[in-house]
């Protein structure tokens, strides 16, 4: 669960970021790609444990 949220802010911050610098656009895309891990990660924790 840490994991994901973790991955979580990690993500958001890193998508700010390339919001803010043009030059670092590509942080956008890792930005996003890690917040869909993340979203993964927690469906599967949670579908687990029902």
């Amino acid at each position: 669960m840490t994991l994901a949220v973790i991955l979580l802010v990690v993500g958001i911050v890193l998508l700010l970021f390339g919001v803010f610098v043009e030059a670092a656009k590509f942080l956008l895309w890792i930005g996003i790609v890690i917040i869909v891990i993340a979203i993964i990660a927690w469906l599967l924790r949670y579908i687990r444990r029902s």
